[in-house]
């Protein structure tokens, strides 16, 4: 247990930890990630128990989450603030483990290496989360009004329509016969209020 004493595998450790705990966020259920980032943290912990944490480098780590923030939200500065996240986050890094005589406990070609890498992976992550949240369903029902199909039988109370390449229940106002050019102009549930393209 020696080597869990050594500053860069606690350092390792604690990213490793953190890494699987975000992993096992977005994939959960499997229990192999959740039980990894716990054994991680574990280690680390015994590690960072006997070696002793700066609290100001745990404050420099917190406040390099401002940067990151706005990173992801301001598109115009977000190099900037990528920038400043990384180095907040490698100055955090470095001198998170209590060192002899003041110097730096993680190596910093380490912390600079680990930092650019997980920032960069979070980064790119958060990135495509927030743009799947942001896109349109493909199935978006709402997306079927306008498009125009055909009626696959005649139409008046109630019929059905081939629309953006599937079937669906249609009525109409007026009476449409079948295979007539039809366009979608409200949707009620599952059905599609349809009228006649002239």
């Amino acid at each position: 247990m020696e080597f869990l004493l050594d500053a860069n595998v606690a350092y390792t450790l604690l990213v490793t930890g953190i890494l699987l705990g975000l992993l096992a966020l977005v994939a959960p259920g499997t229990g192999i990630l959740e039980i990894g980032a716990l054994f991680a943290f574990l280690l680390a912990g015994y590690g960072a128990y006997n070696l002793g944490i700066n609290p100001w480098a745990l404050v420099i780590l917190v406040v390099s989450l401002v940067p990151f923030l706005y990173a992801i939200r301001l598109p115009r500065w977000r190099a900037a603030f990528l920038g400043a996240t990384i180095l907040l986050v490698i100055a955090g890094s470095v001198f998170l483990f209590i060192g002899e005589n003041g110097w730096p406990a993680v190596n910093p070609i380490l912390a600079t290496i680990v930092s650019t890498l997980y920032g960069g992976f979070l980064y790119f992550g958060i990135q495509r989360t927030i743009a799947a949240m942001n896109t349109r369903p493909n199935h978006d029902l709402a997306a079927l009004i306008g498009q125009l199909g055909e009626a696959k039988s005649k139409i008046h109370d109630s019929g059905s329509v081939q629309v953006a390449g599937e079937l669906w229940s249609a009525r109409s106002e007026k009476s449409i016969s079948e295979g007539s050019q039809v366009r979608v102009i409200k949707r009620e549930g599952f059905v599609l209020l349809v009228e006649k393209v002239s």
